[in-house]
């Protein structure tokens, strides 16, 4: 289910890991495209459902990851390798979200907050 797990993934927005912030639940694709069998079978599966082609999909099928669809991305998602010191520190910078560049964060230093 490798590439069924990298469906499921993709649909809900998420990365390799499973971690993100699953801000979608749906796949779009029909029949003859290369993920389109293993949709089918994660329907079958009951870890999506389908809804078959409209004119508001482009003529493709739309599949919903469902929760168990959910709890199974949590269960077989890699687990994410260490970060290097250098990736931690970057991740704090994302984390402050403070309209500064890397650099000008990295300059200013650490903010202490008193009360």
């Amino acid at each position: 289910m490798g590439d069924s797990l990298h469906i499921l993934q993709h649909a809900l927005g998420l990365d390799r890991y499973g971690q993100g912030s699953a801000y979608r639940r749906h796949f779009v694709t029909g029949p003859g495209s290369v993920d389109f069998d293993a949709c089918i079978a994660l329907v079958d599966a009951g870890l999506m459902t389908r809804t078959t082609a409209s004119p508001l999909s482009g003529g493709d099928d739309v599949f919903l990851v469902t929760d168990a669809g959910r709890q199974h991305v949590q269960d077989t998602s890699p687990k994410p390798p260490p970060q290097t010191r250098e990736q931690k520190r970057y991740t704090r910078y994302l984390e402050a979200d403070c309209g500064l560049s890397f650099g000008e964060w990295l300059r200013r230093g650490p903010v202490v907050i008193h009360g």
